[in-house]
């Protein structure tokens, strides 16, 4: 247990980080579900379009420090390929 007081006030620092990346990641994980939904469902443009507003939120958990660069970069490369092989509708 915490014994001074700024080892009192890290704790509740990190407490507090800890929330917001975890909401961060939530919201990434969403934005992602709904392009995969959308090539699951074979619509190639409503998967573009869910993947161009997933890009900004996933790129901005890269600069937050919730997920590293190269785990984004590799997630958008697979979704944009999987939308390229779908079939126009």
């Amino acid at each position: 247990m915490a014994n001074n007081a700024s080892a009192r006030k890290r704790i509740r620092q990190i407490a507090v980080r800890t929330d917001r990346n975890a909401a961060r990641k939530s919201r990434m994980r969403t934005f992602i579900k709904k392009v995969e939904l959308a090539i699951a469902a074979g619509d190639k443009t409503l998967a573009a379009e869910a993947l161009r507003l997933a890009q900004p939120e996933m790129q901005r958990s890269v600069t937050k420090g919730v997920v590293h660069l190269n785990t984004t970069a590799r997630k958008i490369s697979r979704l944009s390929a999987r939308i390229k092989s779908l079939t126009a509708h």
